[in-house]
Formats: C-alpha cells, structure tokens, sequence
C-alpha cells in the first residue's frame, strides 16, 4: 500500500533484506540517504531506483560499486566520468 512504501521503518527493514525493494517505495524516501544506503549494500542494482540526487552522491554510489561494480552504470554521468571513482579503491 502506498502508506506502507512510505512508512521509514518498514521501508528501510525491507530494503536491508533484499535492496532491490527500493523500487517500490515512495520517491521521498527513494531520496533518504540510510534508506538507499541499505538498500544498495544489499544490492548494488538498486542504485537504479535512487533519485539523481544520490545518484550523483559518491558515498552511496561507492557502496553500490563495492556490492557490484556493474552499479556503476547507474550513477550520474557526472560520477561515472569522474576519475576518482576508481574501482581499484574498493579492493
């Protein structure tokens, strides 16, 4: 239900179990940095779902590269072409 997907603790206890729940909850929290931070160290493909914002945010992009590199692509175009997302800092 559309009160459930906005309820913060219900949201963020499903995202830490299986990340890709992100896609399911309310854009305000798709944009809550705990929640996408969960839900990307779960599963890094769930950066997919995050708003640009924190798409473009090099914490939460770094976590999702370090559970998968292949999430790199979808981080901002901005971070994808930024040297210093170096895959090599995650080893």
């Amino acid at each position: 239900s559309a009160e459930l997907r906005g309820d913060r603790d219900i949201v963020l206890e499903a995202v830490k179990r299986r990340g890709f729940a992100l896609k399911y909850v309310s854009d305000e929290l798709k944009n809550d940095k705990e929640v996408v931070m969960a839900a990307v160290k779960t599963n890094g493909f769930a950066l997919e779902h995050a708003t640009a914002e924190l798409k473009n945010d090099r914490d939460v992009v770094m976590a999702a590269v370090k559970q998968d590199g292949d999430a790199l692509m979808f981080a901002s175009a901005q971070l994808r072409a930024d040297t210093q997302v170096d895959r090599a800092e995650l080893k």
